[in-house]
């Protein structure tokens, strides 16, 4: 592990990842906060923060990661990140002279510019490392987003209480120029990521779409996304009524099913970056998405607060084999000009059925009873682990599963 992280390569993305997952959890908790003080805790400006965050993963995934395929990606990934800290210091200047509701913009511009970046991140990762290296590096990336679900609450919350709403948004695009300087590291861009495309935009957008459709393991890996999403995104917003209806408990109990959840994955991205080279990502993925499925049933039907706590512990641990597998098999299985594409195609998936189903829950939970609405999650994720099956049948008659 130690020869990974002198690698300049995974040493540039390791340190811009610490640095964006120090201003993205500076950020969200302080426009969290902000807004609830400026509008005494309106529910819908509130949701608007979500809006703000995962609308612009619907509009410019796809084009993002068309565009990644075209740029060079160290160059794509300084730029983004010197442009979102441009930004967050232009809403800034109008926090002073205008109005309260530009914290948004630091919301939406950032995550339209990462739309971008992510994808480039992969197709360096791809590039310039060994197969076997990979996985390991990936779980190294997964530990660190995992760490600071656990302390950026914590962060965020403490500089906004301490420092206000311009010192987090300052804090906030210091940490994007940081990025944007570790990445300068990273090694020059291949001849082959320089050379110009001689096709259109329209014309390598349509070419990606038929790819996706023509590989049955990223057909497959899209319909596993699409289950998973609708399951996760069905229970996301459950959790306090699992506490005060299941459980008997009061709402500020929630904070011990996060923490369990949170000690889970930090566990289980260790415990996966130990053991990389030995687990291949169909197992990764196929293992942490039965658990979570039994998980999920558990829970809802669970009234004992030790065994719900135990369960969000043993789903957190497998949080790292979902998100590592997924991530994995997109790389293995796609040529490099095409990883941007692949990327924003397949991740919509995700993120767009989970916010349909979230969107959906309260809705639902008014229509039948919260046992039922975690079955059905654990439902919906059999369902996506039975898209990997033929994957399975695939690789063991070419004998290449490990």
């Amino acid at each position: 592990m130690l020869d990974l992280i002198g690698n300049r390569l995974v040493r540039a993305i390791l340190g811009s990842a610490l640095f964006l997952q120090i201003g993205i959890w500076v950020r969200n908790f302080a426009v969290l906060l902000f807004v609830m003080e400026q509008t005494n805790g309106n529910a819908l400006a509130i949701s608007m923060i979500s809006v703000a965050e995962y609308t612009p993963i619907f509009i410019f995934s796809f084009i993002g990661g068309t565009f990644a395929d075209r740029w060079r990606p160290k160059r794509t990934m300084i730029w983004c990140d010197i442009l979102s800290a441009i930004s967050v210091f232009g809403v800034l200047g109008t926090l002073v002279f205008g109005t309260w509701k530009a914290v948004f913009f630091t919301t939406i511009i950032s995550a339209i510019l990462s739309q971008f970046s992510q994808p480039s991140g992969m197709k360096l990762i791809k590039e310039h490392l060994p197969p076997e290296r990979i996985q390991a590096v990936m779980s190294i990336y997964q530990t660190i987003f995992t760490i600071f679900m656990i302390l950026g609450p914590i962060l965020g919350t403490f500089v906004y209480h301490k420092f206000g709403i311009m010192v987090s948004i300052s804090i906030m695009g210091l940490a994007f120029l940081l990025s944007a300087g570790s990445l300068t590291f990273l090694p020059v861009d291949s001849v082959s990521a320089i050379q110009k495309p001689v096709t259109t935009l329209s014309q390598e957008m349509k070419a990606g779409i038929h790819y996706v459709l023509a590989k049955k393991t990223l057909t497959l890996l899209g319909l596993c996304f699409l289950a998973a999403g609708l399951g996760g995104g069905l229970v996301q917003p459950l959790g306090i009524f699992l506490i005060t209806e299941r459980l008997g408990l009061p709402k500020e109990s929630l904070q011990w099913l996060m923490t369990f959840n949170g000690l889970g994955m930090l566990a289980g991205g260790i415990i996966v970056m130990i053991f990389a080279k030995a687990i291949s990502p169909q197992k990764l993925l196929a293992f942490g998405m039965f658990i979570s499925a039994i998980g999920l049933a558990i829970c809802g039907f669970s009234t004992f607060p030790w065994l719900t706590y135990l369960v969000h512990l043993l789903m957190g641990l497998v949080l790292p084999c979902i998100m590592i597998g997924i991530n994995m098999m997109m790389l293995q299985n796609s040529d490099n000009e095409f990883i941007g594409r692949v990327n924003g195609i397949l991740m919509p998936l995700y993120t767009g059925a989970m916010v349909l189903t979230m969107s959906m829950a309260g809705v639902l939970k008014e229509m039948f009873t919260l046992v039922a609405m975690y079955e059905a999650a654990g439902v919906l994720y059999i369902v996506g682990l039975l898209f990997l099956v033929p994957l399975f049948n695939a690789q063991s008659a070419k004998g290449t599963i490990s």
